[in-house]
């Protein structure tokens, strides 16, 4: 058929050489030229004035620059179509025709959506604007069925009414891309699918034919991402992460409406003593109960988390500072009372710092930093009770920050020194050993005293590096005198807690001697009582192990712990060190405690030594009490290793 007013792409001879199908059709739907195998196709004798209306459903294609759908061909129930079309001009449309035998109708649906989505495919259904036509049988046992049972249930019925209303209207054909729906299976089980949606021309019954996938598995691991994302798992409370989250958006919000909000930092108290004594797995127990309990405190303007370990977050909205404190000492009093855990009752309470927006900060960080400060101050000075935050605190904070970095830096660049303070045997005058002290060169503020900086080191961990300087130098330092046939004697070195319970303190110890070539019997480490009695098992086989490479051990500060003779009778201590406070006051309480230490130590074959003598009523006291060894001003104050000369003669 020839049409001079619409000039073709393609003259005959040309179209003559594609073996697929091709036709040109004008806007109205009236053909204008194609080749024999579309004649084929449709069975039509392109001579006659034919309109592709007549055989397929034109209104489907039209508009479209580009489509690819599925049809049958009219008048034949047998013949089902892939139909491309491009619209190659305003008035003209090009269509690449497909034929499909029946018999393969439904493996070519899969394999023409497959192409499509690039995808390996659960599923198939066929369905109308109320019924399933037709499904494959992946997709009957997706939902729990046999084919022959969900042919002819409505989508609906398999498909959660919430989710249901996700999919578009059934007139749209638009392609709408993959959805994510619920999927109700025939057992009532609910289960994630996704699903591909393509408009189907069924003898000119618009249908849908759709692909469908079990997502389950990867929607569960999703959900379950997300959860760790923004919960934790022991105690169901939010994280740290989602109340960052959630406290930016109440600190935007406070600042848009001029409204005050309130950030509280809790630390239960005495939790690290509990782990230590009922084990990890009954303090994870109390976490989740007192997290229990501070979820009954969960309003409209509170939100809680948990940060980390024992520390908990509670944000309070739109509130004052009273309202604030208010809050806060419901909290202390509710934990005031007692958790009950398998058959223990306990008593912890809660430390609390609290800030407040606008005046403690304007943003999320600084509120929590704040209000941590806070918490921390209490901590130190008066658990079981709250603080506000004051700007003092921060300039504290900043001492501290500025002192931990001169720290670290002192350790880099060698500005610590060790002082030894002499230790003399009462018996026969002589000094028998020296005790190392610890003292900060800082080349600015000169020395600076161990009172100041150690607890800091303590909560820092520096501890443990200075420790191992320390007991590396006492070593080194006592090893140089005896090479330079000085009288050999003992040096004395301090251990912190942490240093006490590492698990590689024995093995460190020996390395130690074994690179500065110091005999063990020269070397005693003073623990105090309350390290001693902290985990009887653990510390008896610390001890025996440092007994067994010849490591002299002593008991420093006695006295003013908690001591049972028990312990004291089996632990392998060499000597006990009774603590000043029992010689600066000569009450005669404090001397008949004296008396008792150094004959109990006597009577379990160990030394004692007085620490802190400054008088010579002092020295005739324990001289007369038979006291084996003393130090303290009285005989010399802490001096660098160069002063200590004299003490060797």
């Amino acid at each position: 058929m020839k049409n001079d007013q619409v000039a073709l792409p393609l003259d005959n001879q040309l179209l003559s050489f594609f073996s697929e199908a091709i036709l040109f059709v004008k806007d109205d739907g009236s053909i204008i030229n194609g080749n024999h195998e579309a004649c084929s196709i449709l069975d039509m004798d392109l001579m006659n004035n034919k309109s592709i209306a007549d055989y397929l459903d034109f209104e489907l294609l039209r508009g479209a620059k580009e489509s690819h759908l599925l049809m049958e061909l009219k008048n034949s129930s047998h013949t089902l179509l892939e139909v491309k079309s491009l619209r190659v001009s305003e008035e003209m449309y090009c269509l690449v025709l497909h034929e499909l035998s029946i018999q393969d109708k439904a493996d070519e649906i899969k394999r023409y959506i497959n192409k499509l989505m690039n995808s390996t495919l659960e599923g198939i259904v066929l369905y109308g604007e109320s019924q399933i036509i037709d499904c494959d049988d992946t997709f009957a046992a997706m939902f729990g069925y046999t084919r022959k049972e969900i042919i002819g249930k409505a989508m609906e019925q398999l498909i959660d009414p919430k989710s249901f209303e996700k999919l578009a209207d059934f007139e749209h054909l638009a392609i709408e891309g993959v959805l994510e729906l619920r999927g109700i299976k025939k057992d009532g089980t609910i289960f994630h699918i996704e699903i591909l949606e393509y408009p189907y021309n069924d003898n000119g019954t618009v249908v849908r034919l759709a692909s469908v996938k079990d997502i389950t598995e990867r929607i569960e691991n999703e959900n379950k991402i997300e959860y760790m994302a923004y919960y934790d798992e022991l105690t169901d409370l939010p994280n740290r992460n989602f109340f960052n989250k959630v406290l930016k958006e109440a600190v935007q919000q406070a600042n848009n409406r001029e409204e005050s909000l309130a950030v509280f930092f809790l630390d239960l108290d005495y939790f690290k003593e509990i782990n230590d004594t009922l084990g990890y797995s009954f303090g994870d127990e109390l976490l989740k109960a007192c997290a229990k309990r501070l979820k009954t405190f969960q309003q409209m303007d509170t939100f809680i988390a948990r940060l980390s370990g024992d520390e908990f977050l509670i944000l309070q909205r739109n509130t004052s500072k009273d309202e604030a404190v208010q809050l806060a000492e419901y909290l202390i009093a509710e934990f005031e009372n007692p958790i009950k855990i398998n058959e223990y009752e306990i008593y912890t309470t809660v430390s609390i710092g609290i800030s407040v927006f606008p005046e403690n900060g304007t943003n999320a960080s600084d509120l929590i930093k704040h209000a941590d400060s806070a918490m921390y101050v209490i901590k130190e000075k008066h658990r079981n009770y709250y603080k506000l935050f004051e700007s003092s605190i921060s300039e504290n904070f900043k001492i501290m920050l500025t002192m931990e970095s001169e720290l670290r830096r002192a350790l880099k660049e060698g500005q610590f020194e060790l002082h030894y303070q002499p230790q003399k045997n009462l018996l026969n005058d002589e000094v028998v050993g020296l005790e190392a002290l610890l003292r900060w060169n800082h080349p600015e503020k000169g020395y600076i005293g161990p009172t100041e900086f150690i607890p800091l080191a303590e909560k820092t961990g520096l501890i443990i590096d200075i420790g191992d300087w320390v007991l590396a130098e006492a070593c080194r330092q006592n090893k140089e005198w005896q090479d330079k046939g000085y009288r050999p004697i003992t040096v004395s070195v301090n251990l912190s807690a942490k240093q006490f319970h590492q698990r590689n303190l024995v093995e460190k110890i020996g390395d130690i001697l074994d690179e500065t070539g110091l005999d063990p019997c020269y070397l005693e480490l003073e623990i105090t009582e309350s390290m001693a009695m902290s985990n009887e098992e653990v510390i008896l086989q610390t001890l025996h192990a440092l007994n067994s490479i010849g490591v002299l051990v002593s008991i420093d500060d006695f006295g003013t712990g908690y001591s049972s003779f028990k312990y004291l009778s089996t632990f392998p201590i060499a000597k006990l060190k009774i603590d000043k406070m029992f010689l600066n006051e000569q009450q005669k309480e404090n001397q008949a405690i004296v008396k008792s230490i150094i004959h109990m130590s006597h009577s379990l074959n160990m030394k004692v030594i007085a620490e802190g003598v400054e008088t010579m009523e002092q020295l005739t006291f324990l001289t007369n009490e038979r006291c084996d060894e003393m130090q303290g001003y009285f005989l010399s104050k802490p001096l660098p290793a160069n002063q200590l000369i004299k003490f060797f003669a």
